[in-house]
């Protein structure tokens, strides 16, 4: 049973549409989502199963397929981010390499941003050509990289923007504009700006890729992704991949997401406000060499992040002088930033990159992406900004 208000959220504003979109009441009324944990649904006679799997009749088959909380967060996500379709995966790698893999065929070329998380430089650089897909990596800055790197077999851009962990960021309209010209598909993880502050598919791109384990989630508490895109995208490229392959997203896993979306505002407004109030305190530090932030007038591609987003971002990088010992000193000595791998949580955290979420990289490669060995990557959370801006001052004096 559809909410009453479904026929209203086209023209509510984003606040409203994360409390409300996609929302399916069983016969029940109940007020939150109902949390669906079945792997199958049973049907009237042998001819409604037939219809069900030919797609003659909506309607839920499989867990792995579908779900109704699942599908009330691809709803909802959808909403948020002015897609026609989402489909949801297990966790946000699952949602990158789908999109990836869906595309493409043995033969093609992948063109990518250099700067990535480093399980997305895997998919694209070893994952991919086992299955005979080539990939060229470019800086993602020079949209002049992006055209001398084009092939005649050349399918996909896939970029990050804000890249993790430098804070790169990437036009998107021109790249997507170059991209269209050659009839390639534009795949952008917009996981450190999210659907509050960026939107892909307006700027132009194809599809769009989130862990919803980050600011989606922001608890700290399960994995998810998500991939976003127009129903001719998902129905061609992503559909049958997720559904013969598997990686489902768990109902349970759906239901918390779907409750974290209705905070997700307050969440991201709050921390985006603290993240800038820190960034601008620690540029002014003497042990700091070298702040990157997308709210700073200093920020490498600043012009690009007034036109392309409507904030910055949760998360500050900061180069500190003295390399890896400093940066190791720096982050023993936190207390409320914990040291973490993950981002977008409601916690402060901090972590190293060159010896964690980047260090099967050598130095080479790292200095290549802007990641020094004195680089620490802070995600700010909920916590007051002067109780965090005491926090770092403590780890800075350790430095």
């Amino acid at each position: 049973m559809p909410a009453p208000i479904e026929s209203l959220l086209p023209d509510l504003h984003e606040d409203t549409q994360l409390v409300h979109a996609g929302t399916l009441r069983s016969q029940f009324g109940e007020t939150s989502e109902a949390l669906f944990l079945t792997q199958g649904h049973i049907y009237e006679n042998a001819e409604q199963c037939e219809a069900r799997f030919l797609g003659e009749e909506s309607g839920f088959i499989y867990a792995r397929f579908s779900n109704p909380t699942v599908a009330m967060f691809e709803k909802r996500m959808a909403a948020f981010e002015g897609a026609e379709a989402a489909r949801a995966t297990a966790t946000g790698m699952a949602a990158v390499t789908a999109a990836l893999t869906g595309l493409l065929r043995a033969g093609d070329h992948v063109v990518a941003a250099r700067a990535l998380f480093g399980s997305c430089r895997y998919v694209i650089e070893e994952h991919l050509p086992r299955f005979g897909v080539d990939s060229t990596l470019v800086n993602g800055t020079e949209l002049a990289a992006w055209q001398a790197a084009i092939r005649p077999n050349t399918k996909v851009f896939f970029l990050e923007s804000p890249a993790n962990p430098t804070l790169e960021v990437i036009d998107i309209e021109a790249v997507a504009k170059l991209a269209k010209s050659i009839g390639a598909k534009l795949v952008v993880d917009n996981v450190f700006a999210t659907p509050l502050w960026q939107k892909p598919l307006a700027l132009g791109a194809d599809c769009v890729v989130y862990s919803a384990t980050k600011h989606i989630d922001g608890q700290g508490r399960c994995l998810g992704g998500v991939i976003l895109a127009s129903n001719e995208f998902i129905q061609t490229h992503i559909h049958t991949f997720l559904r013969q392959t598997g990686p489902a997203m768990s109902p349970f896993n759906a239901w918390v997401l779907l409750k974290a979306l209705e905070t997700l505002p307050l969440r991201i407004r709050r921390q985006t406000g603290t993240a800038s109030i820190l960034a601008d305190w620690l540029a002014d530090q003497g042990q700091v060499r070298k702040l990157i932030y997308p709210g700073r007038a200093d920020h490498p591609q600043a012009e690009i992040v007034r036109r392309q987003m409507g904030g910055p971002s949760t998360l500050i990088a900061l180069e500190l002088e003295g390399g890896k010992a400093a940066a190791f000193r720096f982050l023993n000595a936190l207390k409320i930033f914990r040291i973490s791998n993950n981002l977008g949580d409601a916690k402060s955290l901090a972590v190293h990159p060159a010896t964690t979420t980047h260090q099967r990289f050598t130095p080479e490669a790292r200095a290549d992406m802007g990641i020094g060995d004195g680089l620490v990557r802070l995600s700010v959370g909920l916590e007051h900004p002067g109780d965090l801006r005491a926090d770092l001052t403590r780890a800075l004096a350790a430095v």
